[in-house]
């Protein structure tokens, strides 16, 4: 079980935005569970965005008005026979707060006030719905996440993404209409988290290392690469020639079951290699060093492995990061890694 605290620290990574002033009060506040948390970030970047002014799009608005508005749909005037009510259909943009984004926001609200939260949280949202009047609601089963971000709604992008985590948190309304919310953060989106967490963690404690989640293309003997999957890396690191791939693991179990025997899990051990293999090649400067980690978040079961490997001339590790523990033994195990795979950056 992961305390509710450090969960916010891995979401401060991710959205460095939550560390700024305005969240400050948020990040010192004691939460009892996950759903709380994301409340009180959801409300006070709600509270900061409305000091901001609330994002505004032009929105087409079709209908039958007595005054002409915008543009005059003629066919559709006599389709429905508006002008016997003394009516035209016109078109026209409205400069309105009822934009895609703004919609998300309140569905979620909204979602959160039927659910299991603290009486405190949803007195400050029905604070904050009061200003989302002319905002319309989505389906949340229906809702496309896939959307762009510019200068203009850039501050939105964390809102959204707390928004996204809350609702594809929730499960099927009860017979009374109220929603339930399941262990907030199940193993796919702790998956994620974990993974962003450590990209992020590693960008901002280590300028000096580059860090990036790289492709890393198949060497091949020719051009054929049709139906080739593409290596995506989780992390990795380099500086000065040597390179540390690092695939995060978020399971509920770090081993599997072979023959009444705990192994690592043979898809990742492959996987890993790949990697780092292709990668060597990659190289053509001779100064260099390609390694490779499977770091999984450790679990409860009493096996958990730690070993190193040589294969081929590389190292592989497997390691595990305990997340329950305060967030200083955490930083400490990241940064391990860092100063065993480049010392001189220990220095």
């Amino acid at each position: 079980m992961i305390p509710v605290q450090n969960v916010y620290y891995m979401l401060a990574y991710v959205f460095q935005v939550l560390n700024a002033q305005g969240y400050r009060e948020v990040a010192t506040e004691s939460f009892d569970n996950a759903i709380e948390l994301c409340s009180a970030i959801l409300t006070k970047g709600v509270s900061v965005q409305l000091k901001r002014g609330l994002g505004r799009e032009y929105i087409e608005r079709k209908g039958a008005f007595s005054a002409v508005r915008g543009k005059i749909n003629l066919s559709e005037s006599i389709k429905e026979q508006s002008m016997l009510n003394k009516q035209m259909i016109c078109s026209f943009d409205d400069f309105s707060e009822n934009n895609y984004m703004n919609r998300i926001i309140k569905t979620t609200m909204a979602l959160l006030l039927r659910s299991d939260l603290s009486k405190k949280r949803k007195k400050s949202l029905r604070k904050l719905l009061v200003y989302f009047g002319n905002v319309e609601s989505l389906d949340p089963h229906r809702i496309n996440w896939r959307l762009q971000f510019n200068r203009c709604n850039a501050t939105y992008r964390m809102l959204i993404a707390i928004c996204n985590l809350i609702i594809k948190g929730l499960i099927q309304t009860t017979a009374s209409g109220r929603t339930k919310l399941m262990d907030f953060f199940d193993e796919a989106h702790m998956y994620h988290l974990y993974e962003k967490f450590i990209l992020e963690y590693y960008k901002k404690e280590f300028p000096d290392l580059h860090a990036s989640a790289s492709q890393i293309p198949w060497q091949l003997d020719d051009n054929e690469d049709a139906m080739l999957p593409m290596m995506q890396s989780d992390i990795m690191l380099s500086h000065r020639g040597n390179i540390l791939i690092i695939d995060a693991k978020y399971y509920a179990h770090t081993t599997q079951q072979h023959f009444n025997k705990r192994t690592i899990h043979s898809g990742n051990l492959y996987q890993i290699f790949t990697y780092v293999k292709n990668k060597e090649a990659e190289m053509t400067d001779q100064k260099h060093k390609v390694s490779g980690m499977l770091l999984y978040a450790k679990t409860d079961e009493v096996i958990q492995p730690n070993h190193v490997y040589h294969m081929s001339g590389n190292k592989i590790s497997v390691r595990t990061l305990d997340l329950n523990q305060d967030f200083s033994i955490i930083r400490k195990q990241l940064n391990d890694i860092v100063f065993e795979h480049f010392p001189k950056l220990a220095k």
